[in-house]
């Protein structure tokens, strides 16, 4: 019975005609056995209606927004009443002046208003305006809410007040109440996904010879499915390979579509994307061209150096997802197909799991020893149970297997290499080549700027640690910490790092903004070694960006002395590093380290509280300045890496503890024969 169950489904196939959605059945078309199936179509339709009824998630009210508005409404009101106290502007420029205002819009009416009340009148105002903003931003603001939010603000102003006066409290209150409720679109998504997982799916039954269709019925999308169930139906004729392979090839393409969808970074990146795909299409047309048609050839074709190369190059995840439909397009329609694509499948994912970041050469041996491995034990497996297998055949099949992992693993470090060259970026193993102290630029900065390079090294662990905390690329941000500060070898002496004790400051005898042109020099002089020497140029961006558009502060404040402590007669764009700002939160760590470990080393903290004193003002000046804008680091990465930051310097510095003070006027203990050695901590 269960053999004519799967075959007569294949015999009714045969005599059936092409039926699609939308066709009027000729004649009744009746069930051949009794069967049960999952109703895809059916299932879909009820996870999408519980996904509709699915209600939309928004984050709770996040109260920096509120602390952000009223931080902004107290500078408005400031700055009213610095032109209100104006005593030698007219009325009509005290109206102009308000007129400037960005983040609000007065009428003529509320600014003239604003004008003649008396100072205990607007002061009244004032107050009343940031308790009442307080008080309405404490409530959740969304987006679609905000109008009525503004709406509602008179209702909140204290009744105390003249009209004049609540009139004004609320143009002024409700002109900064903003959403501070925004959608979650990962926790709408997620709950749509738990709806969706909570529906069971729908199964559908037949008994023998009830009709699936019946004659002049119009076949819906429901009753095609139930004939392809039972292979009674053939939607377009039988496919040819040529079919198959175009509907193959859609999967694939549909798959990779997915994919970037939901991981959309290399997907921005062009010339990237461009290599995968022709990486990809290379090794799928070398298999198509060289694999058929033979028995051990394809145990030896070397498509597991494609999953190696995209692993260091992109990404292990990548990797070990792209992998199966170059397999499937690879193996389709050739002898054991599913063999095939198990074994190029299964092999690829052992040796990228083996691999992991490829820092050291060796990690390839052990790749290739794995996928060389899983795929042999793979093929065992396969082939142990058929009566025509013979040990000859295995062994030959194995050692076929072996070479082609060492060949993989070989042929994917070439391939590594000069990838990353056409795309500019670095991999681990060039990193590590990077952090060699025998490297040219290394040996330079160390025999013209020693002092440089031990900060650099000081800076390069500090940076690290709290890559690794923060889940950053921190063997990337090492090797740019080490050549951060590069440019400095080209003029040691104007750095304090580089200059002895009881040497002049040449800072001393020149004027600040010259002293600033030579301390900024440092980073187009980094940048030029860069280059001069071939660093990548994710590296040549730690020199680029490690200051930002920062001051030169030591310059900028003598500068300023000099001219009397007016800061406006001093041009501080002559003292402002060109930036760019980081970009990225390996070069923002190494601004971070590098402020902090100079900064600490200056003023040398007494305690741990002292220390992070120290670390959390560096970093809230970095923010406070802006230069954390266009990085993706939060504010709980800021937190963890003060942490990280503490215990490093701890460890360098490490601040003395406060001893007791000795009572000599005590007679000493007995027992007490000689003084501890030993150095203090």
């Amino acid at each position: 019975m269960l053999f004519l169950g799967l075959t007569l489904p294949f015999v009714f196939q045969l005599n059936e005609t092409a039926l699609n959605v939308g066709d009027v059945a000729s004649r009744d078309i009746l069930a051949p056995f009794a069967h049960s199936f999952e109703s895809a179509l059916l299932t879909e339709q009820q996870r999408q209606q519980a996904v509709q009824q699915v209600t939309l998630v928004y984050t709770p009210a996040d109260p920096s927004i509120g602390r952000r508005q009223l931080e902004l409404l107290q500078a408005t009101l400031a700055y009213i009443t610095s032109v209100r106290a104006d005593s030698y502007a007219s009325t009509e420029q005290k109206l102009a002046d308000l007129s400037m205002l960005e983040n609000i819009y007065l009428q003529q009416a509320s600014a003239t208003a604003i004008l003649g009340l008396s100072d205990t009148r607007w002061q009244t105002v004032q107050q009343e305006a940031i308790v009442v903003l307080e008080q309405v931003m404490r409530n959740t603001i969304r987006f679609e809410q905000l109008g009525s939010a503004r709406r509602n603000v008179p209702a909140v102003v204290n009744f105390s007040l003249s009209e004049e006066q609540a009139a004004l409290v609320a143009d002024l209150a409700s002109a900064f109440v903003a959403p501070n409720s925004v959608f979650d679109e990962q926790a709408t998504e997620l709950a749509r996904q738990e709806a969706r997982d909570k529906v069971k799916p729908v199964m559908r039954f037949y008994i023998a010879d009830e009709a699936i269709i019946q004659h002049g019925q119009v076949i819906s999308e429901v009753d095609l499915e139930a004939l392809q169930a039972y292979g009674l139906v053939q939607t377009s004729g039988r496919l040819d390979n040529i079919g198959g392979s175009a509907v193959l090839t859609f999967l694939a393409a549909a798959f990779f579509v997915l994919y970037f969808y939901r991981n959309p970074t290399l997907a921005y990146h062009l010339r990237a994307l461009t290599l995968l795909f022709l990486m990809f299409g290379l090794f799928f047309l070398g298999g198509r061209v060289i694999i058929p048609g033979h028995t051990v050839i394809p145990y030896i074709y070397p498509l597991i150096a494609y999953s190696l190369t995209v692993s260091m190059l992109w990404g292990g995840e990548l990797a070990m997802v792209s992998v199966l439909p170059l397999a499937l397009l690879t193996c389709y329609g050739l002898p054991n197909p599913l063999e095939l694509t198990l074994f190029y499948t299964i092999s690829s994912l052992f040796g990228v799991l083996v691999l992991r970041s490829g820092r050291r050469l060796v990690l390839f041996f052990w790749a290739a020893l794995a996928a060389a491995l899983a795929g042999i034990l793979l093929v065992i497996a396969y082939r142990i149970s058929q009566p025509s297998t013979d040990w000859i055949g295995l062994v030959t099949l194995a050692m076929a297997i072996g070479f082609n992992a060492g060949i993989s693993a070989s042929l994917s470090i070439l391939l590594m290499f000069f990838l990353s060259q056409v795309m500019g970026q670095v991999t681990a193993m060039q990193l590590i080549e990077l952090s060699r102290p025998d490297h040219p630029l290394v040996k330079f900065m160390l025999q013209n700027a020693p002092g440089t390079y031990q900060h650099s090294l000081q800076v390069a662990a500090l940076a690290e640690q709290a890559a690794e905390r923060i889940g950053a690329d921190a063997l990337l941000v090492r090797v740019g910490a080490i050549y951060h500060d590069a440019g400095k070898a080209s003029n040691p002496g104007f750095f304090i790092e580089n200059q002895l004790a009881g040497d002049l400051n040449p800072h001393h005898n020149i004027e600040p903004a010259t002293g600033a042109v030579t301390i900024i020099r440092h980073v187009a002089d980094g940048l030029e070694l860069a280059q001069k020497y071939h660093l990548p140029l994710q590296i040549q961006a730690f020199i680029v960006e490690h200051h930002g558009t920062l001051l030169t502060r030591y310059q900028y404040i003598r500068a300023v002395e000099a001219a009397g402590g007016d800061e406006s007669l001093v041009n501080v764009n002559l003292f402002r590093y060109p930036g760019p700002r980081p970009q990225t939160r390996e070069t923002a760590l190494l601004m971070l380290a590098d402020g902090c470990e100079a900064r600490v080393r200056a003023d040398r903290p007494k305690d741990e509280n002292e220390l992070r004193e120290v670390i959390r003002s560096v970093i809230d000046d970095r923010v406070k300045n802006r230069q954390m804008d266009d990085t993706t680091l939060t504010i709980k990465d800021l937190d963890t890496i003060v942490d990280a930051f503490a215990v490093s310097l701890r460890g360098v510095y490490h601040p003395r503890i406060q001893y007791p003070t000795l009572d000599r006027t005590a007679a000493p203990p007995a027992s007490s024969s000689s003084a501890p050695s030993g150095n203090t901590p």
